[in-house]
């Protein structure tokens, strides 16, 4: 029989603290996260609130393949029993002359891609000074541009329509841009600039030992680790103008050549309030370009606001 000494005996405990101590504070962050979400009280809500989100939105899709007449004289629950199945509604709503939605998909793209890389260019330079340049008033000026969240959209809706008005911009897509931009800039200052701030500064240091400038140390050594954070906003700024009525509106109302999509379905639910089978396509085609982005790029979000927004 053979006796294992006692000094190769390891405390699993002891063996697990050992094994923390080498991570990084994001990593450990990480895997207290996913202990206190793996609880069955998380699971169980976790999937009340995704069958809550995803009956829903089945119940649109498939409402958006039914014939007119089906859709009036039954619920879509009822499918199954009698499949019928049609592309004209889709058809209708992207070619039709009287609802023209490829026009106003092809705006929403011109009015949604802008307004993402806008604020996150910015918003990296400002991140990158308050986090790694000193300079006076450093710590009050970024409590101030974070403060700034707690502004209400709408009460800066009123200036700024004036203000684009005298500059002649009004019902142009500068307006749209200038606003979703300067909308996003605090979030996404706070969200980068807490992101920047727990990269090691050794690795700032030694770029700087080597010669390297701000330029060198902000293209070379930190854009290529801020990939989850940038994701990460894009997303949330992505899903929030593609969904966003409220300033589209107010900036550029219901002309064609600008408006969104969101514009166009706020019409038809308003003019066509009766025809259904308009507007569950129309929603549809209106969801499904966010939902893919999202699902797509989803461990990058989860990824980035756990690195950047967590603390401690």
């Amino acid at each position: 029989m053979t006796v294992i000494p006692p000094t190769t005996l390891v405390d699993p405990t002891e063996a697990d603290t050992r094994k923390l101590g080498t991570l990084t504070r994001a990593e450990q962050r990480a895997i207290a996260a996913k202990g206190r979400l793996s609880s069955p009280w998380a699971s169980g809500i976790a999937i009340v609130l995704a069958i809550a989100w995803t009956v829903p939105t089945f119940g649109l899709l498939v409402t958006s393949f039914r014939p007119r007449t089906e859709i009036r004289s039954s619920g879509w629950w009822t499918f199954l029993q009698d499949p019928q199945v049609t592309l004209e509604n889709y058809s209708e709503v992207l070619f039709g002359s009287s609802t023209s939605f490829a026009t106003f998909f092809v705006n929403s793209l011109v009015i949604t891609l802008p307004a993402v890389v806008i604020p996150i260019a910015l918003a990296l330079l400002a991140a990158y000074a308050f986090a790694w340049i000193d300079f006076r008033f450093r710590e009050l000026l970024f409590v101030a541009v974070f403060a700034l969240q707690v502004v209400p959209i709408q009460v800066t809706l009123i200036p700024l329509l004036s203000q684009y008005v005298s500059w002649g911009l009004n019902g142009s897509f500068w307006v749209v841009w200038l606003s979703h931009s300067i909308f996003a800039l605090p979030l996404a200052i706070y969200l980068l600039h807490n992101f920047m701030k727990d990269i090691p500064a050794s690795l700032v240091e030694a770029a700087r030992v080597d010669g390297a400038g701000h330029v060198t140390v902000f293209f070379r050594v930190l854009l290529p680790l801020l990939t989850p954070a940038i994701a990460s906003f894009g997303i949330f700024q992505f899903l929030w103008v593609w969904n966003d009525l409220l300033v589209a509106l107010v900036f550029v109302g219901g002309t064609t050549d600008v408006a969104p999509l969101t514009v166009r379905i706020a019409e038809l639910a308003g003019t066509r309030g009766s025809q259904w089978h308009l507007l569950s396509a129309g929603a549809f085609v209106a969801m499904i370009v966010p939902l893919v982005v999202f699902l797509a790029l989803q461990r990058y979000f989860v990824r980035g606001l756990l690195a950047g927004s967590v603390k401690g």
